[in-house]
């Protein structure tokens, strides 16, 4: 049995300009910095709360500063979700 032809097909590349245009579009240079900011806040929050016994960063919310921690943390995943 003859053996067929193989078709070589040339690879799809974009042109440049719509590549550049799309780009700028899909740009998110802010949520690295600001999701791992709110990680960092929200960390600390939790860090100092149990460092200093209660008694900062804000005594009046008692056991709810840790709440506040979490909500730190919880933002910066929220965050998160818009990075391309």
């Amino acid at each position: 049995m003859p053996k067929s032809r193989i078709r070589k097909k040339a690879d799809y590349t974009p042109p440049p300009a719509k590549q550049a245009t799309a780009l700028k579009m899909n740009s998110r240079g802010w949520v690295a910095p600001v999701m791992l900011s709110l990680f960092a806040i929200g960390l600390a929050w939790i860090v100092v709360f149990y460092v200093t016994d209660s008694r900062l960063p804000i005594e009046a919310l008692g056991n709810f500063n840790i709440v506040v921690g979490f909500g730190f943390i919880a933002a910066g995943f929220g965050v998160s979700t818009q990075w391309k």
